[in-house]
């Protein structure tokens, strides 16, 4: 088995440069062409869902969303490892749809959650859009404080640590989430007590508006790794096989030795909320560059290539995932809105 190694220069070095470059043939270990084919059909299925979150909000019926177009190939690659894994429990952030999709959400919970409709899944139309306990599938996001899903996690590692529980956790956040206090405070914490915590950094370039340059003085938060004294590796965010393989080699050195922090190098194709307008803070001639990195696309022409795909079967994919999402948006907009009388049900008073 690979052993992880701290990153110190941007480099991977050893094996650990396959991690960073990305797999295409062959296939990892431990993958099938059947789990790609059944990761393709959730990845369509959950970027149909992102498009039409982001229609409906346009039609004054979701608030809010953060799309996670972009970070698709990264969660679904970390998700993987997890589930092949076992035994993972995931502290996702507001930008992590295909987690909590993914995981085992279904369309029309989905559309009930962003649409504030009784029967959300997460907090029965109480909170933002999927935002609470999702315990089913082993996903908690309790709060949409940039940071707080770090310390949450670590605090849970802890606990799993003191009970004998060998199960890793998954933390994910923005490359604008590493430069808060929080952050430093969970790394380092994690870092003291070797917990099994694998620190998965989305890192799209952008903190809303800020472009990393004015976030921070180093080119890689992955550096950041060498000062709590875990192994820091940079990964291809936009490739799922080469995310999947990160995450398989980081699941047993967080069991056995302790945090390992990936930095997920990937592209945010949309404006960072449905109430943003990127366009007054990045150049259009970017935002047509980013959108040539679609991972989505990219996977899908990497299914095809290898024949794990015909064109008819991709199609029907697409199709599969059109069906699914209208039938789960029609049932969403004619559900209720949560009980008005049970407001106060979950909710602690001194």
């Amino acid at each position: 088995m690979t052993q992880l190694t701290n990153q110190t220069d941007g480099q991977a070095d050893g094996p650990l440069e396959e991690i960073a470059a990305g797999f295409s043939r062959p296939l990892p270990q431990g993958i099938a062409p059947e789990d790609l084919v059944d990761y393709y059909r959730r990845m369509i299925t959950i970027r149909t869902i992102d498009e039409r979150i982001w229609m409906m909000n346009r039609q004054g019926k979701v608030p809010i969303a953060a799309s996670g177009q972009g970070h698709e190939a990264a969660q679904l690659g970390a998700l993987l490892a997890a589930e092949k894994d076992g035994n993972c429990f995931h502290f996702p952030y507001y930008r992590d749809l295909s987690i909590k999709m993914g995981a085992g959400l279904t369309p029309t919970q989905v559309m009930l959650s962003f649409m504030g409709k009784e029967g959300d899944p997460y907090s029965n139309a109480r909170q933002f859009p999927l935002q609470g306990a999702d315990l089913a599938h082993n996903v908690i996001q309790t709060s949409n404080v940039v940071a707080a899903q770090l310390t949450h996690s670590v605090g849970y590692a802890l606990g799993c640590k003191m009970q004998g529980d060998d199960q890793v956790i998954f933390v994910y956040f923005g490359d604008g989430a590493s430069s808060q206090g929080e952050t430093h405070e969970a790394m380092n914490f994690a870092g003291v007590h070797r917990l099994p915590v694998i620190f998965i950094c989305e890192n799209n370039g952008y903190a809303i508006s800020v472009p990393q340059r004015m976030q921070m003085a180093i080119g890689d938060v992955a550096n950041r790794a060498e000062g709590y004294g875990f192994p820091g590796i940079i990964v291809d965010g936009l490739d799922l096989l080469a995310s999947y393989e990160a995450c398989r080699e980081a699941i047993p050195h967080a069991r056995r030795e302790g945090p390992v922090l990936l930095e997920m190098k990937l592209e945010r194709l949309m404006p960072h909320t449905t109430d943003d307008d990127d366009s007054r803070y990045r150049p259009r001639e970017e935002i047509e560059a980013v959108r040539e990195r679609d991972p989505v696309v990219s996977f899908g022409n990497f299914m095809l290539e290898q024949g794990y795909l015909t064109e008819e079967q991709e199609e029907e994919i697409r199709a599969e995932a059109r069906r699914a999402v209208n039938e789960a948006t029609d049932f969403a907009d004619a559900a209720q809105p949560p009980d008005a009388s049970n407001l106060h049900e979950n909710v602690y008073a001194p």
